[in-house]
């Protein structure tokens, strides 16, 4: 074996933390860590709340990378994550990206986790999770969004391997867990009726607060005429939920449904700036 075949590939790994507390009012740091290609920014917000910008400053992701993220909002905080521009994954000559998400919201506290598409590109590989906690009376505002290619650039995700977990638990006990996973011929799937109908961008919508009923029948009248999203409600463990789904053709259609989705569960707040430059 010659000694380039010995040299492992170079892999990509980085972990952040914030712990944000409430403070005259606002919401502020307590904690900030941040090591390798992971990133946090926190631009100015003009209110009590708190906006961070999660960067992965590798510019992307390849099989073998590792992210590692974490964040608690301390009791009465209000706080935003979002990413600097969309995740793209990238084809994987070995092993699978891995990534995971730990969000934990004390009493009375509020987490928007509003991260930019995920692109997939073909032979991508990757794991991920989020696991969150909350307190009975903490809310939480969730959307994860995929896009299989861009199709504006005419690329065309043919294979792929893509596994994705959410575990979100109140007061102790489990209120949401779904797993989605998809690989192989991915091309052919995805063209299946009963999975996207050959939509190349599909979203997850997850909220959790006390006003859910109040929130939910505006909601749905905002999916009236999409085709292929729907929105339940339900009460687990004491506490009430939404789930939506939405699937479109490319992302550009899947913004247009999911940013006054996010608008309206923010209280008409618009979606973080970073989403629009």
């Amino acid at each position: 074996m010659t000694e380039a075949a010995m040299i492992a590939p170079q892999r990509a790994w980085g972990k952040g933390r914030l712990v944000a507390k409430a403070q005259d009012g606002r919401t502020r740091i307590a904690e900030l860590y941040q090591e390798g290609c992971a990133k946090i920014r926190l631009p100015k917000t003009f209110d009590d709340s708190m906006e961070a910008v999660l960067i992965n400053s590798s510019g992307g992701v390849t099989g073998g990378d590792r992210l590692s993220w974490a964040f608690e909002a301390g009791e009465g905080t209000n706080l935003t994550l979002t990413t600097q521009a969309c995740e793209k994954i990238y084809k994987a000559s070995a092993g699978m990206a891995d990534v995971v998400t730990r969000i934990s919201v004390a009493a009375g506290g509020r987490v928007d986790w509003l991260p930019q598409e995920t692109i997939l590109f073909d032979r991508a590989s990757l794991s991920r999770s989020l696991e969150v906690e909350l307190a009975y009376d903490a809310s939480f505002l969730a959307v994860e969004a995929v896009l299989l290619g861009r199709k504006a650039m005419g690329e065309v995700v043919r294979t792929a391997l893509f596994r994705d977990r959410w575990r979100i638990s109140s007061g102790g006990k489990l209120i949401h867990a779904e797993n989605l996973a998809f690989g192989g011929d991915v091309a052919n799937l995805v063209a299946r009726r009963a999975v996207l109908d050959g939509a190349a961008a599909f979203a997850t919508l997850f909220y959790a607060a006390p006003d859910c009923e109040a929130m939910l029948s505006k909601l749905r009248g905002l999916l009236e005429g999409c085709a292929q999203a729907g929105a339940s409600h339900y009460r687990v463990a004491g506490r009430d939920k939404i789930v939506a789904r939405v699937a479109a053709a490319d992302g550009f259609a899947l913004r247009k449904i999911l940013i006054p989705l996010i608008s309206h569960l923010r209280k008409d707040a618009s979606v973080p700036k970073v989403w629009t430059l």
